[in-house]
């Protein structure tokens, strides 16, 4: 009932798009001061790989993002240099302008888990309790916003495509 709800009722979308706005802004100013003011991840993973999560008995929890962190992450960190700033950026325009909402807050919960696991525990409970109400509400938290058109139109275009694609297949 609850879920039909979130999913459907107009008075549900215009709140969802209040919490859309909120997350939009602070993913967006978080990236756009980021790409503005220059970003180095460099530190934030070292400390990462340094001091672990640890759970109440002193051992690592989150031993395998930490191996992450340190084979993966820290060697190319010019690649998340990049990908963080504008990953934070693309993500809150996504939001405030319902462009592919549930897209854009799959990725906002994607990096927020990332920070999370990390050891940075700042907003991100909040975020990602409110994430997942955007996301669990598909398209309604973005009926007041673009993805009334958008939407429909990749629907549409991809219902062409399959269909021509079913053609070749049946000739």
């Amino acid at each position: 009932m609850f879920n039909k709800s979130l999913r459907e009722n107009k008075i549900s979308a215009a709140i969802l798009t209040v919490i859309r706005l909120y997350l939009g802004y602070a993913w967006f100013t978080a990236g756009f001061h980021k790409i503005t003011g220059g970003f180095d991840a460099s530190g934030f993973l070292k400390n990462a790989v340094a001091n672990p999560v640890k759970g109440p008995d002193g051992n690592m929890v989150y031993g395998w993002y930490v191996n992450f962190l340190e084979s993966f992450a820290l060697p190319n960190i010019d690649v998340f240099n990049f990908i963080v700033p504008w990953g934070e950026t693309l993500i809150g325009l996504g939001l405030l302008l319902g462009c592919l909402t549930t897209a854009a807050m799959l990725f906002g919960l994607v990096m927020n888990f990332s920070f999370f696991l990390a050891g940075t525990v700042s907003h991100n409970p909040t975020d990602i309790f409110l994430g997942f109400i955007i996301l669990t509400a598909g398209y309604n938290a973005g009926r007041y916003g673009l993805d009334r058109w958008v939407v429909p139109f990749i629907r549409k275009t991809a219902k062409t495509y399959i269909g021509k694609d079913k053609a070749k297949a049946a000739a």
